[in-house]
């Protein structure tokens, strides 16, 4: 069977196989997120780029490869309900292109090295970058995933450890509103996020029997849940203002429209397009959001040299 799906699928480059492998779109997204705690704790603590350079590059290759072996993982244990779906069927995990064998000892290698190079910045980094890796890795991927609804919440602690990491790479200490603030955000995000994806391919992962909320009970649930986290974003934002008066509006305003939107799209769309809708300002929301930390730390950093 397998040989067969070879034959029908185009031959991919040792760098496509790679990207696919460690998911490479993933950890491009992730490290915006860990870049906004980075900066954020760079501007806190008033230090400049130049104080911390081995930090930031220690911060940012660790981060890579913490992220590449979450992913390789991900896939390898995967690939039973990754050949079932329409979106995942041609990952080198799945296809062949790529030994079981090879991705387990990648993992393993990138896991270490990310560990290590984390611990060059501070060993608090290191253990946030072991704890993200677990969670994502084991009450995730190996145990939630296939078992119950909540998959996406226990999954969603691991995606919000990037900006803890960065900000624990400059300095040790997470305990300050602002990038408690920022991991919530991160936390919650991943909610609306993930139930639109979810809805939008629900004979995927019906097909594979992954018990995603809308798969399990239904679009008026995924709703009703989406709207509750989305006020929870919105209320989390006011963390934010411990910080920054100008971060905290701004979202506060991405959450409203968010929720907005939501309620809305709800009533005027059908579940597909409703979906879509709210996938597609998942993105603009994440990104606006988390690049707007980077530019105001980064301002905040200039002004005071």
């Amino acid at each position: 069977m397998q040989g067969e799906e070879n034959l029908n699928t185009p031959k991919q480059s040792l760098s496509e196989i790679l990207a696919l492998t460690v998911k490479t779109g993933i950890i491009k997204s992730n490290l915006i997120t860990m870049f906004a705690g980075l900066t954020l704790a760079l501007y806190t603590y008033q230090y400049s780029l130049l104080d911390k350079v081995p930090e930031i590059i220690f911060a940012l290759i660790g981060s890579i490869l913490i992220m590449g072996a979450a992913g390789a993982f991900n896939n390898l244990y995967d690939r039973d309900i990754d050949s079932i779906m329409e979106r995942t069927k041609n990952r080198p995990t799945v296809t062949g292109d790529i030994k079981p064998k090879t991705v387990l000892w990648l993992a393993i290698f990138m896991s270490i090295a990310g560990i290590v190079t984390l611990a060059l910045a501070t060993p608090l980094a290191a253990f946030l970058g072991f704890l993200g890796l677990f969670f994502y890795v084991v009450p995730y991927t190996m145990w939630s995933k296939r078992r119950t609804i909540y998959n996406t919440e226990i999954g969603s602690i691991s995606g919000a450890m990037p900006p803890l990491i960065g900000w624990a790479a400059i300095y040790p200490d997470i305990t300050h509103p602002a990038i408690l603030g920022l991991f919530v955000i991160a936390v919650i995000w991943q909610m609306p996020h993930f139930y639109a994806i979810a809805i939008r391919k629900h004979a995927d992962y019906k097909a594979a029997n992954v018990p995603m909320l809308p798969v399990v009970k239904g679009v008026r649930r995924t709703y009703i849940q989406t709207n509750i986290y989305l006020v929870l974003l919105i209320a989390t934002s006011f963390l934010l203002g411990s910080l920054s008066l100008g971060l905290m509006l701004v979202s506060l305003l991405l959450g409203i429209l968010w929720l907005a939107l939501s309620v809305y799209g709800y009533k005027k769309m059908d579940s597909e397009k409703w979906a879509k809708a709210l996938f597609i300002f998942s993105l603009f929301h994440m990104t606006i959001l988390f690049s707007t930390v980077i530019i105001y730390s980064l301002i905040g950093i200039i002004f005071k040299l």
